[in-house]
């Protein structure tokens, strides 16, 4: 009887046994798919503390967001004195030969001991100048045209107005120079020009007249940007940079080829392709060396040479080594190494192909190290880590990112290209956006020739007031200069 109620009860136990074997397997299935999401929710905090602890030395982040702790971006020498350099040619105030006033001071009529001193002979002891600014006022030159009756004909015969004098009454180049130049170069709205001639000069100078003189004075310089871009053009080396800007409501972009002399700006919706392919671009028709942040369209022109700026690499690897990436130190040390062998950027190595063989082995650790392609979808990109697509860089565009190593006329960096973006940054923070691109290819044709200038050393205001008049140093014939 017991072997019978036992085997009345087999089917019962089977049964327990797979809903047990059931319920493991439901247990597996979600155990596995606990640790995928244990491990997927690890990497976005991973991810979100590496985006936490960007600064300007491990991303593109600007300095200014840094805070009051920040590193600089680009390493700098150690042991080197705060203030003035050795070398460096200071700007102190000099004695000028002819003053435009002279205040004599002589000794009291009678020493302190009774003697009298009007007629004593004096001399010259001690000569002291102060530089300060005369009353601010505006000068008016009043035209006035004469007319006289010729006495053979009996015709009336009149004099003429300069072209340039076309209103009763009306602003001079200098007035307009000065607007622009605050607009321009300091970023003041004109709501604050008008009241800084109101403050100084005693004129509300209106927007009105503001805006008349932007859009004359962009006008007036169509031909030196022409001079510009062609002195772009014939240099060995240009650097090309965008920057984000906010146009019509939008999102825009703000180009820039520039060199030690000369800069260039245009503004365009579009960033990549399109933009660099217009009509504004000067990067169709360069041939010499194109040296840029790695972006992606700028390779697609073969017709010039490519510079990585290692500036931009060095901060993508040291957000890398914070990560604990090994192969990310060594590229970093390798490509310093080569920095400063190539005497900071200024020189070729001598030893390039211990360099170029150590680019190639740290290239296929990091090959070994970091996760290969993840293929979610066949007709779509595959996700790769941030170390993988650094490392496609290093690979795919070797000779690029060791030219400054190899060729003496290539920069380290592309902090040129920067620096002269920075500007369209900074009004931005002020003004906000520009309302229409007629503003913005205003704004970037002036800003141009201002960096220009200072750029040659000329004195920006002058320049600008001579542009009023019909030319400036860069379209000056040879004469006139």
């Amino acid at each position: 009887m017991t072997f019978a109620a036992d085997k009345l009860k087999l089917p019962n136990d089977i049964e327990s046994c797979h809903k047990i074997i059931l319920a493991q397997q439901e247990l597996i299935e979600k155990l596995v798919q606990q640790v995928k999401q244990v491990e997927g929710l690890a990497a976005r905090v991973k991810e979100l503390e590496a985006q936490l602890n960007q600064t300007s030395s491990n991303s593109h982040r600007p300095p200014s967001s840094d805070g009051p702790k920040k590193k600089p971006a680009f390493p700098r020498s150690k042991g080197k004195k705060r203030g003035g350099q050795k070398g460096h040619k200071g700007k102190t105030l000099e004695m000028v030969a002819m003053a435009d006033h002279y205040l004599v001071h002589d000794p009291l009529q009678r020493c302190s001991c009774g003697q009298d001193l009007s007629r004593v002979l004096k001399s010259d002891k001690e000569q002291r100048q102060v530089f300060d600014i005369p009353e601010p006022k505006l000068e008016v030159t009043q035209h006035i045209v004469r007319s006289c009756t010729c006495p053979n004909c009996k015709r009336e015969v009149s004099g003429i107005f300069p072209a340039d004098v076309r209103a009763r009454v009306q602003y001079g180049p200098g007035v307009k120079a000065l607007t622009v130049l605050l607009n321009t170069a300091y970023k003041v709205p004109y709501a604050k020009v008008k009241r800084f001639f109101a403050d100084v000069f005693g004129y509300e100078l209106n927007e009105g007249t503001q805006l008349t003189a932007q859009q004359q004075c962009h006008q007036l310089l169509a031909q030196t940007e022409r001079v510009l871009k062609e002195k772009l053009l014939a240099s060995p080396v240009v650097h090309f940079d965008e920057t984000g800007l906010r146009i019509e409501g939008g999102n825009s972009w703000l180009h820039s080829c520039s060199n030690t002399l000369y800069t260039y700006l245009f503004a365009h919706p579009n960033r990549g392709k399109k933009a660099i392919n217009s009509e504004y671009s000067l990067l169709p028709q360069y041939k010499g060396w194109a040296i840029h942040d790695c972006w992606r369209s700028y390779f697609l022109f073969t017709q010039c040479r490519h510079g990585v700026c290692g500036a931009h690499l060095l901060r993508e690897l040291q957000a890398l080594i914070e990560q604990k990436s090994s192969w990310a130190d060594r590229m970093r040390d390798l490509l310093l190494y080569a920095y400063h062998r190539s005497v900071k950027g200024s020189s070729k190595v001598k030893d390039f192909s211990f360099i170029s063989r150590q680019y190639d082995r740290i290239c296929k650790m990091a090959d070994e190290q970091e996760p290969p392609p993840l293929y979610r979808h066949k007709n779509k990109r595959p996700k790769q880590t941030k170390g993988r697509n650094l490392l496609d860089r290093f690979v795919n565009y070797k000779e690029a990112v060791l030219a400054f190593a190899k060729h003496e006329v290539v920069p380290f960096t592309n902090n040129q290209a920067e620096r002269d973006v920075r500007p369209a940054k900074i009004k931005q923070k002020i003004a906000g956006s520009f309302r229409t691109f007629q503003g913005a290819h205003r704004y970037a044709r002036i800003q141009s020739f201002i960096s220009s200038l200072r750029k040659n050393q000329l004195n920006v205001f002058n320049e600008l007031r001579a542009t009023f008049n019909g030319y400036n140093s860069f379209t000056a014939p040879e004469g006139a200069k």
